[in-house]
């Protein structure tokens, strides 16, 4: 491939190491963009740089907390995505600084360096009035964006699947080792577990849609499951058999609190509160469908990746006979 230096073709992917971020920064790439890939360890962006042809993807320090950085950073850049968010709040990397300030910060760069497109991917149920912290300070930093960048597309996705995600496969593995899965809040919750490359690809067609500046959309795929269905489907995949656990909420929020005060925390009380909403599309709101994307259902690409987690191995139960 070769790049055309007079087309206006840099962009800038915050959060381009991420699950999504991996996805986008190679649509990009393909494309014939180039790609900088801001990040506090730019070491850990090596792996995308195969994603393009040499001196294509560029990986560099930056901070979303810090202006002078995310300043640089978006220096000259035509579209710039921001993807960076946090599950749980650890030091200084607050929902408060990365998802609200940070988000803002992208914005408001973005716009002084001139860019023409900001595509700022926030999350289903971001509402102001939230019980949940991580909720209130995603629609805190969709409002700043909106603000600094009034033409900037806001993507909200539902849950997000795929080869490595963190939902799929971190249940699959916990049911190689455990007897039992939770299912807190009796498992009732309802998502709309949405492909990792449609967002990606809703990603790359807001950018070249004029109709989609200053637009919303969420996405969600062609199904609505409870957390319960989710979980029969996680197991349906690997052949395993495990017990469903209804949790109470009040016990679940106990477990939160404990569970909350490791480095990692596989549960936070915060997450206990996300749980108690539904997360699925909002009637009327613009869709995948309106980017002309048809929604992948999560049955044909589970098989694809949660075989690793069969009981046996990956072929086990498989019929090799001619």
């Amino acid at each position: 491939m070769q790049l055309d230096p007079t087309e206006p073709t840099i962009a800038t992917v915050f959060g381009g190491t991420g699950f999504i971020g991996r996805y986008v920064v190679q649509r990009l790439a393909r494309r014939g963009w180039r790609v900088r890939v801001p990040c506090r360890d730019p070491g850990k962006a090596l792996f995308l740089k195969p994603f393009g042809v040499p001196g294509q993807i560029a990986p560099l320090f930056a901070n979303i907390r810090d202006d002078a950085s995310v300043t640089a950073a978006v220096a000259g850049a035509h579209v710039v995505v921001n993807l960076v968010g946090v599950l749980y709040e650890r030091g200084r990397n607050t929902f408060e600084a990365i998802q609200h300030r940070g988000a803002g910060r992208v914005a408001a760069a973005a716009a002084a360096a001139g860019a023409r497109s900001l595509v700022q991917v926030s999350a289903i149920g971001a509402d102001p009035e939230s019980p949940a912290a991580y909720a209130r300070a995603k629609a805190a930093g969709e409002r700043d964006v909106q603000e600094a960048f009034p033409t900037a597309t806001i993507l909200r996705p539902s849950i997000v699947f795929g080869p490595e995600d963190a939902f799929f496969n971190r249940f699959a593995a916990m049911a190689q080792l455990s007897p039992f899965l939770p299912l807190i809040g009796g498992g009732q919750t309802r998502f709309q577990p949405v492909y990792v490359a449609d967002v990606a690809d809703a990603v790359m067609r807001v950018i070249d849609m004029p109709e989609a500046k200053g637009c919303t959309y969420e996405l969600g795929g062609p199904a609505v499951y409870t957390f319960a269905e989710l979980m029969r489907l996680m197991l349906r995949e690997t052949g395993r058999s495990r017990l469903l656990l209804p949790v109470p909420w009040g016990l679940a929020r106990l477990q939160a609190r404990v569970l909350g005060l490791l480095p990692k925390p596989p549960l936070t009380t915060d997450q206990v509160t996300l749980l108690e909403r539904d997360n699925v599309v909002s009637e009327g709101a613009k869709t995948l469908s309106d980017l002309g994307i048809s929604a992948t259902p999560a049955e044909a690409i589970l098989p694809t990746y949660l075989v690793g987690y069969r009981a046996g191995g990956s072929f086990a139960g498989r019929d090799f006979a001619a």
